[in-house]
């Protein structure tokens, strides 16, 4: 849940849920605090007719036989009783009592009291979540005068509460809460889904510059934004060919020259300078190798397949131990991954011969994690500085304490390593070891067939 919400989908669909309920229960207390005073006005209205009623039917009633009367009479929220023998202070006159004195005339004598019944101020249970939990309308107490001068006592209550279902309102809120939590999420998988798209499309491209282009399908919006990434995966795409190329094409001229000045040098007679020009030319002929390699690492034409981590990792290490290097294999991942053989074997190559070329040894610990394969790589070197960790991946850098011209290398061997394993949604970390050495850390994804 956690990471539903964290993400885009999870958070747009909030905000539609969220924004709707809002606005659902904004317009439910409007429209219940407008029936609630529609209520009021209409019960104000029928108080002021029920109490004029009550009045008169009550002044025509024997004085002895009022409180019988009242008795049998006083239903509903308007009551007349007898008036008590305490008195109140008298208030301002209200729109209700000025409406009654209206309508009794002058024959009788309507005074508002400042007290008011206890039932306003009693909250009501209501089965409306939105309703008012104090009666709105008229509540109040007066005192009349009768026509033969004796004081009665007139309450305007509250009125009784209808009887209604406990869960009433909850049983008619949950199906629309169901029904807009529906919704939002239709309309935020309509919406996020062409996002995906593209964020899939932009992952396949890391992973292959020669994916399929996305379908124009969709909205408009939608089609000019899958042309535009089309357009520039097809722009990206002639830059690396161009680039690889230009490469390939100038390694490969180099070739020749370099042959004719090997050739040529068999004719020095100084055997010393034979020596060091024979070295020069042989570090030339080893920068352009690699130089034509780095080309390669970002050339994608080689075809996707499973490969066997386990049976990977075997075959480049008893070829290197078969070459006289001092490699070790620990560990078994026991998955399979999608990449291009010939590049994963260069790339795992470049990491153990860096390995063994500056740290006398590779240690090499392969082990599976959660939709992952941990290839771990440790030498015996001194080691790099941490604030060189992140350079040596950068093409030519060379640390003058353990990449030097006698040790050999051209500085591109991480930087090929680090374009392979990009390309196949790896990622490469280096770190100095606790006991000491250099470690290198591959981790690939693992393939899951039919996805």
């Amino acid at each position: 849940m956690k990471a539903f919400l964290g993400s885009m989908t999870g958070r747009v669909f909030m905000v539609l849920l969220l924004g709707v309920v809002a606005s659902a229960a904004l317009t439910q207390w409007l429209a219940v605090g407008e029936r609630q005073r529609a209520i009021a006005q209409y019960r104000d209205y029928h108080a002021v007719e029920r109490a004029e009623q009550l009045v008169m039917s009550t002044d025509m009633v024997p004085l002895a036989s009022r409180a019988a009367y009242l008795k049998v009479a006083n239903k509903g929220s308007v009551r007349l009783e007898l008036r008590p023998d305490a008195q109140h202070a008298i208030g301002t006159p209200t729109e209700f009592s000025t409406a009654l004195q209206a309508k009794l005339g002058e024959a009788f004598k309507v005074t508002a009291l400042a007290q008011r019944p206890d039932a306003c101020v009693k909250p009501q249970k209501s089965p409306d979540l939105f309703s008012p939990k104090h009666w709105g309308g008229t509540c109040e107490s007066l005192d009349v005068r009768m026509q033969d001068g004796h004081m009665l006592r007139l309450l305007v209550l509250p009125p009784r509460q209808p009887a209604f279902a406990e869960h009433n309102d909850w049983m008619t809120l949950l199906p629309f809460l169901i029904s807009i939590a529906i919704l939002a999420y239709l309309v935020t998988r309509m919406t996020m889904r062409p996002l995906k798209q593209l964020a899939q499309a932009a992952k396949d491209l890391g992973n292959d510059i020669n994916h399929p282009p996305l379908a124009l399908t969709g909205a408009s919006e939608i089609r000019q934004a899958s042309a535009a990434f089309n357009a520039m995966q097809a722009r990206i795409r002639q830059h690396i060919f161009q680039r690889t190329q230009m490469l390939a094409a100038i390694t490969h001229d180099l070739q020749t020259p370099l042959t004719r000045l090997r050739l040529r040098l068999e004719k020095v007679a100084d055997s010393d300078l034979h020596e060091r020009l024979v070295g020069d030319l042989s570090a030339m002929q080893s920068m352009v190798k690699e130089g034509l390699d780095l080309a390669r690492s970002m050339d994608s034409t080689e075809a996707m397949q499973a490969l066997d981590v386990d049976s990977l990792l075997d075959s480049v290490c008893s070829d290197a131990a078969d070459a006289g290097q001092n490699v070790t294999l620990e560990g078994q991942a026991g998955m399979a991954l999608m990449g291009r053989p010939i590049a994963m074997r260069r790339c795992l190559v470049n990491l153990i011969d860096n390995a063994v070329k500056y740290g006398q040894y590779a240690q090499v610990t392969v082990e599976r994690l959660a939709g992952a394969a941990r290839i771990r790589i440790r030498d015996g070197g001194p080691g790099i500085a941490p604030d060189q960790l992140s350079k040596v991946f950068e093409p030519f850098y060379r640390i003058e304490t353990s990449r030097s011209r006698e040790s050999g290398g051209t500085g591109l061997g991480l930087t090929i390593a680090r374009n392979i394993a990009e390309q196949h949604g790896a990622t490469v970390l280096l770190s100095n070891h606790v006991d000491g050495g250099l470690e290198v850390t591959l981790v690939v994804p693992q393939y899951y067939a039919g996805k």
